[in-house]
């Protein structure tokens, strides 16, 4: 099948659908010139994150076109939803190889961007397409009433812990993409489509702009997602093994705990609140912990599933994915 035009691409696959002028998106100006011109509502911040998936590394090689989009968008808006942020515009950076430049390819990720952008009300506004290694790259764009964001650096001793979700599909679902683990069909179905199109906690992160007073979007795994927050509070941690919330049909054990604390790609928010708001917390999140008061050098306190209780420096924990690590 041939090749797509670099202009005919953008015109066939994200201009003819993507906002102009509706007043609505705020798109003043969108896909079509040099930069987009944007309506910022007057009392709110613009809150901007960016995320590149890269074939290989953030997905598999082979995966398909439509799931790459609407994962690339559930990954991006996961860092708004953990700034209770209410996500509004996205710009598209993509580098496709020459072989993958087609209505093959491309007509399916372009409408698994279409419906997953749509369904959170969000404006593709521009971006840049080049030549190279599969690599999609997001930068999302929202906003947040002025000074309420919420922010890694303001956990205070005496908070409690919370993560919402269930945890450990990341680590479950590329375990069985790999064939390193089995599950059964219904419990393989539901992991794979949380992998393909992990779901923000928007609403979630929105809400909780009244009662958290810290919240982080667990991508890297938990335990280096939460040691990002403590470090960035001056604050330490304990962690109860017991209490990490599961899949329904996974076996609490050894593995499972495992890939819940490290493996990362879950996409849930980790946040903290002050134990007199314990109750006011929305439903769906669970306790697993509390923040407690650092030393001269913060600390994670893990407690494992035989109770047993083990404290080490942050750095000394075993973390989540870091690309540059060894």
């Amino acid at each position: 099948m041939a090749t797509t035009g670099e202009f005919a691409l953008i015109a066939d696959y994200f201009a003819s659908w993507a906002s102009h002028g509706d007043p609505d998106s705020g798109v003043a100006l969108g896909i079509g010139d040099d930069a987009a011109l944007l309506d910022v509502t007057p009392g709110q911040q613009l809150v901007v994150a960016s995320d590149t998936l890269v074939a290989g590394v953030h997905f598999p090689d082979s995966f398909d076109p439509y799931a790459t989009a609407t994962r690339a968008v559930g990954v991006n808006l996961s860092d708004l939803a953990a700034m209770g942020a209410t996500p509004r515009w996205v710009t598209l950076a993509l580098t496709l190889p020459a072989e993958l430049a087609t209505p093959a390819w491309l007509a399916p990720f372009s409408r698994g961007l279409q419906e997953a952008l749509g369904a959170h009300r969000v404006a593709l506004v521009g971006g840049d397409t080049s030549r190279g290694p599969l690599t999609i790259t997001l930068t999302v764009i929202g906003e947040a009433t002025a000074g309420a964001a919420l922010c890694r650096h303001t956990a205070q001793p005496g908070d409690r812990i919370f993560v919402s979700g269930t945890l450990g599909v990341g680590a479950a679902a590329l375990a069985l993409m790999e064939g390193r683990w089995q599950a059964g069909a219904a419990l393989t179905e539901q992991l794979l489509d949380r992998y393909n199109a992990p779901q923000p906690a928007l609403e979630l992160g929105q809400a909780l702009a009244a009662v958290a007073t810290s919240a982080i979007d667990i991508s890297d795994g938990l335990l280096a997602d939460l040691s990002h927050l403590c470090r960035a509070s001056g604050v330490s941690a304990a962690l109860d093994s017991r209490r990490l919330p599961l899949v329904a049909g996974m076996a609490r054990d050894a593995q499972s705990t495992d890939w819940a604390l490290c493996g990362g790609d879950d996409y849930r928010l980790c946040f903290t609140v002050p134990a007199a708001l314990h109750n006011a917390v929305p439903a769906g999140a669970t306790d697993i912990g509390e923040i407690t008061v650092a030393s001269d050098d913060p600390t994670l306190t893990l407690i494992d599933l035989n109770g047993a209780s083990e404290s080490r420096p942050l750095d000394d924990w075993r973390g989540g994915y870091d690309h540059f690590g060894s």
